[in-house]
């Protein structure tokens, strides 16, 4: 990735962001990463500068409250938790970055909010890819969120997310589980966001996805106004551009530059 990350103070708080693709194409729209429940700006690797490289886009990547190098949560998550990061933090790096139009790239969480902030954003957001994203809570995804707590809890996967997450990691495991592991969560759902997505939108799925069916980007095709791509990934898991990472890097290539001709 190029450039070193910053800090802007957005939304009350501080976050940290990092620009990619300087020198490349300024009248385009800003592809803006949106990382999953336990992700980070490392986390990404270079896929998303490789993303830029192959659209001759720029972009920028930053770190939602709570995560890396932002500043912490010091409360538990509500449970429309994913609804105020598309509403009101995401608006706020777009402004602080000084991007008027953006293709919003989201990863498991970070694609749900890419859907939340596609339908409340819609004269910022040129279109939306989104991988794994969630529109309602599967009993898979709760499987999967439990295996992944014994993971953390029997192997040294924990140590390596503190290598990313710090001081904070157990913090941020324990909001991202308890919340979605909560009974009361289990009726969360942001299909009636759907309706309101009139720009283009490319759905990945792995096919074998440990948190989430097809369903998911079947609900996604059905509900969405405007028009939507969808690709079932095979031999594929939750992580699509790093498990799959070629075809990931084609399927994004063509859709934004659908979107930019």
């Amino acid at each position: 990735m190029e450039n070193h990350p910053f800090f802007i103070d957005t939304a009350g708080c501080r976050l940290r962001v990092q620009r990619l693709g300087v020198g490349f194409q300024e009248s385009g729209p800003v592809l803006v990463f949106l990382h999953e429940g336990l992700g980070n700006i490392a986390l990404w690797r270079d896929f998303p500068e490789s993303v830029c490289r192959e659209t001759g886009l720029q972009g920028i990547v930053y770190e939602r409250r709570g995560y890396g190098k932002s500043d912490c949560f010091e409360t538990p998550w509500p449970e429309d938790y994913l609804v105020t990061e598309a509403t009101v933090y995401l608006p706020g790096v777009l402004d602080a970055c000084g991007v008027e139009q953006a293709v919003l790239i989201g990863h498991s969480d970070g694609g749900s909010i890419a859907l939340i902030g596609a339908a409340t954003l819609p004269d910022r957001i040129r279109g939306a890819v989104t991988e794994a994203a969630h529109i309602f809570v599967e009993e898979i995804t709760l499987t999967g969120i439990r295996g992944a707590l014994h993971v953390l809890e029997t192997t040294d996967l924990k140590a390596k997310l503190a290598r990313y997450h710090g001081k904070d990691v157990d913090r941020i495991i324990a909001r991202w589980a308890d919340t979605w592991l909560d009974p009361g969560f289990r009726g969360w759902n942001i299909e009636s966001f759907l309706p309101r997505i009139t720009a283009p939108l490319l759905a990945l799925q792995g096919q074998d996805d440990e948190y989430g069916t097809e369903a998911q980007a079947t609900g996604i095709a059905q509900g969405v106004s405007g028009p939507v791509e969808i690709r079932l990934i095979p031999d594929c898991g939750h992580i699509p551009h790093v498990q799959a990472r070629q075809k990931v890097l084609g399927y994004m290539k063509e859709f934004i530059r659908k979107l930019t001709a």
